[in-house]
This record gives structure tokens, sequence and C-alpha cells, in this order.
């Protein structure tokens, strides 16, 4: 029987297909293009912070985020479904993109947020929901947003050292290839107010960039 909170191999993972998922391609809260790629002084990064549904609306809400989306990274199964992602044999976690304005909005303000809206210490789990679709994840899309995660990652690691928690089990990589969930899911929460949010952070905040 599969552990879900193990992460599944290569070998073993589903199969999945070639065939891209269909989603509507606007965005329900901003009318943005969900699957336009980065303009000027635009970026996109990937955040896994457990429940997607939770993780998506804290950042559509934030000025300078052009455009977010919900789908599936850091697996093995191509194009695979919700029920496959859930099942624990595609390796992906559910992640958030997040296609941002650097004019307005930095790197460093995105990852406060991530740091601090969910629980980074708890391994393929966030909360009550467990499985490896559910660990704390940052994709990246060159070098510099790599070594600024990781320096955010250390940042917050020493902040929690000093209040007493756990070490951060969050998974920081260069993006691998990005699926698209279905159409439902996407921007879930504005569809469904009352719809479940996962999202709960450590309580501790993401200490200013000293440097800025």
């Amino acid at each position: 029987m599969l552990n879900k909170q193990t992460m599944i191999s290569i070998e073993d993972a589903l199969p999945g297909r070639e065939t891209a998922m269909h989603i509507d391609d606007v965005h329900f809260v901003n009318q943005a293009s969900l699957s336009a790629q980065p303009q000027a002084h635009q970026s996109q990064i990937l955040f896994g912070m457990g429940c997607f549904w939770g993780a998506e609306r804290l950042f559509w809400q934030l000025d300078g985020v052009v455009s977010t989306s919900v789908g599936y990274a850091g697996g093995y199964t191509p194009n695979p479904t919700y029920e496959e992602v859930c099942s624990g044999k595609t390796g992906h976690t559910e992640v958030v993109r997040v296609v941002f304005d650097e004019r307005v909005i930095s790197l460093d303000q995105l990852l406060a947020v991530f740091w601090e809206k969910h629980d980074p210490t708890q391994g393929m789990r966030q909360g009550n929901d467990l499985g490896t679709q559910y660990r704390s994840a940052i994709y990246t899309y060159s070098q510099e947003q790599q070594d600024i995660a990781a320096l955010s990652k250390a940042r917050y690691q020493q902040a929690l050292q000093e209040d007493l928690q756990a070490a951060i089990t969050t998974e920081i990589k260069p993006a691998g290839p990005y699926y698209f969930a279905e159409t439902y899911h996407q921007q879930y929460l504005a569809k469904n107010p009352n719809g479940y949010c996962g999202i709960g952070g450590t309580g501790v905040c993401f200490p200013p960039n000293l440097q800025d």
C-alpha cells in the first residue's frame, strides 16, 4: 500500500498523457490570461503551500501581481489529473503560478507572504492535509530567483529558531514543467467564497531584508 507521505520514484509514477489539460484561459477575478508568458518587467515563480485554493487567493489580492493560476509541478507524470496527483503517484505538489510586475512588487515581498502564510516545517503535509502533493516548495525560473529564495529560507529559518520552532522542509529547485489544474480549481475561492481554505502560518514574521 502506498504511503502518500513518501515521495514516489520516477519508475513507479503514473504514465500520464501527452495531451495538455484544456482550461478556460481568463482569470475569474482580474480577467488576465492564465497562460500568457511574462512580458517586459514581469517575472513568474511557482509556490507550493499546501492546498492551492487558499494559496492562490493570497497572491491575486496583491498589488503588482498580474496573474495567478493553480497547477501541478515538481513531479514526474505529464499532464496529470487532480485525482492522479491526490493519489500520491505523480510526485507533483499543488502550486500557484504567480506572474508579477517587478516594478510594483518584488520577489522578496512575495516570499514574505509565502513564508508567513503557511507552515514550511511540516514535510509532506500542511495541517490536516496529508500527502506529497501538499509539501512546501518554491520553483524558480532563474539563478537570481534561486539565490533570493535560498537566502529568504535562511532568513526565515533563523527567525523560526529564535521562536524555538522546527526546521524548514521547503524544497527550492529550478522549475520543471508546470501543468495547469482543471478549470474548476482556478480561482476556486472567488467562485466558491465559502470553500475550504487550509492556509495557516506559524505566527513568525518574515524578517525584513536589511540590505533593501
